[in-house]
């Protein structure tokens, strides 16, 4: 990937991952469950600094997974 190929990625997944903290902020879930949401991507924004392509997808699916509503340990 060229360098401004990479800018354009890290922008927008930097964006998605601001985007996706203040989603988990704002979810009626346990503080547990919160915690365990944030330590998500706190890992995915780490593993960005070494796989940036490998953290997009990975912040997809996490995205995704908020989308379809599967929130791991949430009771329903």
């Amino acid at each position: 990937m060229d360098d401004d190929g990479q800018l354009q990625l890290y922008t927008a997944v930097a964006a998605q991952l601001k985007q996706a903290h203040a989603r988990v902020r704002a979810l009626q879930v346990p503080e547990g469950v919160r915690m365990a949401l944030t330590r998500k991507l706190l890992v995915i924004t780490a593993a960005a600094k070494h796989d940036l392509a490998g953290a997009a997808r990975r912040l997809e699916r996490f995205t995704a997974d908020l989308d379809e509503g599967r929130i791991p340990g949430e009771e329903r």
